[in-house]
């Protein structure tokens, strides 16, 4: 009985603190014990990232064990890039580069921003990222924003943060980050 009204009193005063929720992306929640993937497609903020993934051949790898980080691009970051781009990348001629671009957005680790921060704090405001594409890029503040500067001086900033997956976490950014030229 005791734990019964243990229980009703953290509900009447929300959730506890260390059970705190995944952040709603695109509309829709996000479940910790979903992977990148199965989150992903219910977000109507990344219906062109999912489309990408697809048409990358990266479901599978996506909803692997990971972990992974994922800096997932918004669809209004698609639409950023010069018209047609899109379109171009998702024709299967196309296939190496999209996934190329796509795996320069995932880290291989789970990396949660309180480290990314301290990562960026210990190397004096600028911290080299390496992806799994091969891209490196550079994490660095703005006030206390995270951002992500790409291989092309393009700078994304991380708009939604620590979106915890079954297989790593999504930081939503503003920005498709591109590889060097």
């Amino acid at each position: 009985m005791k734990s019964i009204r243990i229980a009703a009193a953290i509900l009447a005063l929300g959730t506890a603190p260390a059970l705190a929720e995944n952040p709603e992306v695109g509309g829709a929640p996000m479940y910790e014990t979903k992977n990148i993937v199965e989150n992903a497609v219910n977000s109507a903020d990344h219906t062109t990232l999912v489309a990408a993934v697809k048409a990358a051949g990266l479901v599978e790898t996506l909803s692997g064990a990971g972990p992974f980080t994922v800096f997932a691009p918004t669809n209004a970051a698609f639409d950023k890039l010069p018209a047609g781009t899109v379109e171009t990348l998702l024709k299967p001629e196309n296939k190496d580069q999209l996934t190329k671009i796509l795996t320069c957005h995932v880290v291989a680790a789970n990396a949660m921003s309180d480290a990314i921060v301290k990562m960026i704090a210990d190397d004096k405001g600028m911290h080299p990222v390496k992806t799994v594409g091969g891209c490196e890029f550079t994490a660095m503040m703005d006030g206390d924003k995270v951002q992500i500067k790409d291989g092309q001086g393009n700078v994304a900033t991380v708009t939604i943060a620590d979106v915890k997956q079954s297989n790593g976490v999504i930081h939503v950014i503003d920005t498709v980050l591109l590889p060097a030229s």
